[in-house]
């Protein structure tokens, strides 16, 4: 049988085919998504905290998320949504290869999980007037096509109040030197190919494309330590970092900004 994907001008071909192939090894810690293993329980304590003191949650209590509702975008194999749901979250992760739905699918059954996966895209989501407390972008940007028209969709898909929580790479020389040739190449912490320079993301194009209808409530800069692979805080965003924008209550999103 042929494999299932969606089509939308934000969506890569040459993205989802490589990701595609790589399907089956999401869970697999030791594997070509360790790197994701890693980060994913250092980002799940910077999402716990931030996107608790945004929703007027306690970030100390065993579910802080309890009824919230949050939306995985790009979820993969479901690593981050997982984690999400055992926070208390009720849990929507969208993709855009079937492989990879399955696989999250199959792994929440495993888990005692119910969390909705989706073959879909934003733009479809917004059509159909979804709205969240949270939507979670992280490491998707520097993956998609016509990257305003994308997070206009994703800007769309919190609700008044609600927030956005953004993972990505700076494009600079430094990300260019340590995320592609030191990570894919020389360290081959990641598959050849991962990521390409002229998609990476500056944090201020985040915020500008997402424009007036949102307020930037925290910012910081991702490091990973080479020889222990931890990974820390940083001030400086050169390389990986993260942002947590919050919606205004008092406006509705007016688009994309060029």
């Amino acid at each position: 049988m042929s494999a299932v994907h969606l089509t939308a001008p934000s969506i890569d071909p040459e993205e989802v085919v490589y990701f595609e192939r790589l399907a089956h090894r999401w869970w697999d810690a030791e594997g070509p998504f360790w790197p994701l293993h890693r980060l994913n329980a250092f980002r799940v304590d910077y999402i716990r905290e931030h996107l608790a003191s945004a929703l007027g949650r306690d970030a100390s209590a065993p579910q802080p998320f309890e009824g919230v509702r949050i939306l995985d975008i790009g979820c993969g194999g479901g690593i981050l949504s997982e984690s999400m749901a055992r926070l208390g979250a009720q849990v929507t992760g969208i993709e855009i290869t079937e492989k990879n739905v399955r696989v999250a699918q199959l792994h929440a059954q495993w888990s005692g999980l119910e969390i909705d996966y989706r073959l879909a895209t934003a733009d479809q989501l917004v059509r159909e007037g979804a709205r969240f407390d949270a939507v979670l972008n992280m490491e998707v940007i520097e993956h998609v096509e016509h990257l305003p028209d994308f997070l206009a969709d994703c800007g769309r898909l919190a609700r008044p109040g609600g927030v956005m929580v953004v993972a990505s790479i700076n494009r600079t020389p430094a990300a260019w030197l340590m995320a592609i040739v030191g990570a894919e190449y020389i360290l081959r912490w990641l598959p050849r190919g991962t990521h390409h320079y002229r998609k990476l993301v500056p944090p201020c194009e985040v915020v500008r494309l997402l424009g007036d209808e949102y307020r930037r409530l925290h910012e910081t800069g991702v490091r990973v330590n080479p020889f222990n692979r931890v990974f820390g805080y940083t001030g400086w965003k050169g390389v990986n970092y993260m942002l947590v924008m919050q919606r205004l209550a008092s406006r509705g999103f007016s688009g994309t900004l060029t």
